[in-house]
């Protein structure tokens, strides 16, 4: 039973970082994307707080490791927080959810770059080109962008870019201190809300319009999405590995391009579902989910 325990926690984690983005639109309804990007950090750091001291964790302390905490803050909240809301404000919360599925391919790209003494192997160059050639598709390349402005579509990039430089940071600088999961990312995301906090009071709010609808999803992208979900990843972390926690990154997309066409009426063209399809299947051959042969498996 232990083995499938992880299960629920793993669809929940799909399902409410895939319904990120549509929370991330009813969010601007009311607030600016640094109101946005503060909103789901200072509701998460909350939530993740009262965790920690359930579990009888401390807030991190040591100087060096909140250096670090920081700079993962920045990578994985502050910046990609920021950007994808200033990103939605022109773009769809579909494409927005795909363009996010690129992140194992960023991450391989940072590792790459991090560990200069491996060499690439062959398979890992192979994903990496079918990734980027599923980008195109769902952008739509042979066509122009369509109606979405290009800068946005480099914004998205640039905030998929920083989540894929944080998880090699992390392992770099961050786990071999071996804090308690719940020390490390309830600081964290405290660390990122107290760094947002003077861009929300300078411009945080777009309109004083507090609907109930965009509320609930704010609160809903702070509580779960910047929330329970780390605390759900750690759970599916421990009990059925690292590898099966990072194949959720393949059912978001799935899930925010659902949720974006029932509940925001957004139009989906026929090339961004395939192009997601390609990007995925050049993130599981890059990530050897996918093996041509026995010989490239490792040894």
């Amino acid at each position: 039973m232990k083995s499938k325990s992880w299960l629920p926690a793993y669809l929940a984690l799909g399902f409410v970082w895939g319904c990120s983005f549509i929370f991330i639109k009813l969010g601007l309804e009311f607030l600016t994307p640094f109101g946005v990007a503060f909103g789901r950090c200072a509701l998460g750091a909350l939530t993740l707080v009262l965790y920690a001291k359930i579990q009888g964790a401390a807030m991190i302390s040591d100087k060096k490791l909140l250096l670090h905490l920081w700079v993962v803050a920045m990578l994985l909240n502050v910046i990609p927080g920021v950007l994808f809301a200033l990103a939605q404000t022109e773009v769809t919360s579909v494409l927005a959810g795909i363009i996010n599925a690129v992140t194992p391919l960023m991450t391989l790209i940072a590792i790459l770059i991090v560990h200069r003494e491996e060499k690439p192997k062959t398979f890992q160059f192979v994903g990496i080109i079918i990734g980027f050639t599923g980008v195109l598709i769902v952008l739509g390349a042979w066509r122009g962008l369509g109606d979405n402005p290009l800068w946005a579509i480099l914004v998205l990039l640039a905030a998929v870019s920083c989540y894929g430089i944080s998880f090699p940071y992390t392992r770099k600088y961050v786990i071999p201190y071996k804090a308690k999961p719940e020390s490390i990312v309830a600081t964290q995301l405290t660390l990122a809300a107290a760094t947002l906090l003077p861009f929300y009071l300078f411009d945080g709010i777009a309109k004083d319009e507090y609907r109930l609808t965009p509320v609930l999803g704010m609160i809903a992208l702070g509580v779960f999405g910047s929330g329970f979900a780390y605390i759900w990843n750690f759970k599916v972390m421990e009990l059925a590995g690292s590898a099966i926690a990072s194949s959720v990154t393949y059912l978001t997309p799935v899930v925010a391009v659902i949720v974006g066409v029932i509940f925001l009426n957004e139009e989906v063209t026929w090339h961004e579902p395939v192009g997601a399809l390609v990007v995925l299947l050049g993130a599981a051959i890059a990530q050897e989910r996918i093996r041509f042969s026995r010989s490239s498996s490792r040894p």
